[in-house]
């Protein structure tokens, strides 16, 4: 079946730069951004044109995006209470404990929060597919690269510089000269890229940073410490290593202190993923937060044990706990060998995944082709605070996908959706 291209949409591609002006905001965004992924399937992982929205449309976004964010941080206050619940949202057992088992600890200090909501366009307006409350990615392109691009096209603006919002964020908390332990995989370039650039875009602020290996992590005493050359006791932590994968981190990193008894400011503690797992709405009926918002934007999600038939067309399978759109299987969309082994999956571990309505995502033509979007919207400290977009030629974003960057546009710029 075609997509509908005819429908109205809240967006509209501008012309492309030229092939000179395209590749100087490649090489500005090489150097200046450390954006070294540059390439998805041979082809530039950067579209050479960006998406116009308004600002009325814009507003609105923002607007939910921030709903969004406050009632998930209500639900997660009351899902720290409730351990009985833990088992339902698929988190590994080690992780469970480390939050049931407190011992008297308090919550570490999270007042540093980063949440990034993913929207899609559909033939029922606005809806998200999913939020990451634990670990989001995107700060280069949606803060350096959009920038890049806003500088193109007179007139535009980006929607919010997220890495600048960050490291405001710390320097309100901490104060200027405190030091920030940025944890990552140091071995790859992907992290690497963005936590070179959020580490300049923080000493913008005044602040000092220091960029570690997970493996390298202590607690000496409650306070966050890292082991590194230029380590040593730390102000405040940022974590890009998803909250799962603490368990596999040896004893003697501490890191049950990310969640608990941790005496440092930690942006987003390990706790956020209870908000994380994709199966936080099989809980939802049983907490007292009332989550309307979720609600009216989130598709139908529950437990595929109360799916009578998984191979259906209007259906979505997505493991509890998962990144860049790996093993989320759509019929009909997804490859057939990986669908028949994610659908047997979900039918074995049921516990382990979830089955979320699936909505109709309206495509956008463009210069290359037709596009699938997905805004994604930062949420810092309440706040909404720029947009990371993806596009992909199919409705499923994964690690194949390209990026595109997003401008807000005054009325009277000329969008078009389509080059002859």
């Amino acid at each position: 079946m075609m997509p509908d291209t005819t429908a109205v949409l809240p967006w509209r591609i501008a012309e492309p730069l030229t092939p000179e002006r395209y590749g100087q905001v490649l090489r500005r965004a090489i150097f200046d951004c450390c954006k070294w992924h540059i390439q998805v399937e041979g082809r530039h992982v950067l579209c050479p044109f960006p998406l116009l929205l308004d600002r009325a449309e814009w507003v609105g976004l923002a607007r939910r995006a921030e709903e969004l964010a406050r009632e998930a941080l209500e639900a997660e206050g009351e899902l720290l209470t409730r351990t009985d619940l833990h088992h339902e949202l698929g988190l590994p057992r080690s992780l469970r404990q480390c939050l049931a088992s407190s011992g008297g600890a308090a919550p570490t200090c999270g007042t540093v929060r980063v949440m990034r909501f993913d929207f899609h366009w559909t033939t029922d307006g606005w809806r998200i597919s999913e939020a990451n409350m634990d670990v989001a990615g995107g700060y280069i392109e949606a803060s350096g690269v959009t920038q890049l691009f806003a500088d193109a096209y007179p007139g535009c603006r980006i929607a919010g510089d997220p890495a600048g919002a960050l490291g405001a964020a710390f320097r309100r908390y901490l104060g200027a000269g405190a030091r920030v332990g940025m944890m990552h995989l140091t071995v790859h370039v992907e992290d690497r890229q963005i936590m070179l650039y959020l580490a300049r875009r923080m000493q913008e602020h005044g602040l000092v940073t220091c960029l570690f290996s997970p493996r390298q992590l202590q607690f000496p005493h409650g306070a966050a410490a890292a082991a590194s050359d230029d380590g040593g006791a730390l102000d405040g932590l940022f974590r890009f290593f998803p909250a799962e994968w603490l368990p596999q981190l040896p004893a003697q990193t501490g890191w049950p202190k990310l969640a608990r008894g941790g005496r440092t400011l930690t942006c987003n503690p390990a706790y956020a993923v209870l908000t994380q797992s994709k199966r936080f709405p099989v809980v939802w009926d049983r907490l007292a937060t009332p989550l309307p918002t979720w609600r009216t934007l989130l598709p139908e999600t529950c437990c595929p044990r109360r799916v009578g038939c998984l191979d259906q067309d209007d259906w979505v399978l997505k493991p509890a706990l998962g990144h860049e759109g790996h093993n989320i299987g759509i019929r009909g969309v997804t490859g057939t060998a990986d669908w028949l082994r994610i659908r047997r999956q979900a039918r074995w571990t049921p516990d382990a995944w979830v089955a979320q309505r699936r909505f109709k995502t309206l495509a956008v033509p463009t210069p290359e082709g037709i596009l699938y979007p997905c805004l994604g919207v930062y949420v810092i400290d309440g706040h909404a605070a720029g947009t990371y977009v993806r596009v992909a030629s199919r409705p499923l974003i994964d690690d194949r996908s390209r990026e595109i960057a997003l401008l807000i546009a005054p009325s009277n710029v000329e969008g078009t959706s389509h080059v002859a």
